[in-house]
């Protein structure tokens, strides 16, 4: 992914822009946001897992009508209720 010589140029960057006091606490915050950054993904991401599983693993199938309800479908030959 990265070379050497790319690491050492942003390494000698960093120290340059930040200086040898400020650099350990940048680098302590910086490993604190990719922490956060992993923990929100990866619960995105059992989140989404869990969604694409469908309703059916998480609910219980509808019980069927008892047999003396009525019907809610009107019959052909009524007249529609206003």
């Amino acid at each position: 992914m990265f070379s050497v010589p790319d690491i050492l140029v942003v390494s000698v960057l960093a120290l340059l822009l930040f200086g040898p006091d400020r650099l350990p606490k940048v680098m302590r915050q910086a490993g604190r946001f990719m922490r956060e950054v992993q923990s929100t993904s990866h619960s995105f991401i059992v989140e989404m897992e869990r969604a694409a599983e469908g309703p059916e693993a998480s609910m219980p199938p509808p019980a069927p009508p008892p047999p003396d309800a009525p019907e809610t479908e009107p019959r052909p030959d009524s007249e529609p209720r206003v």
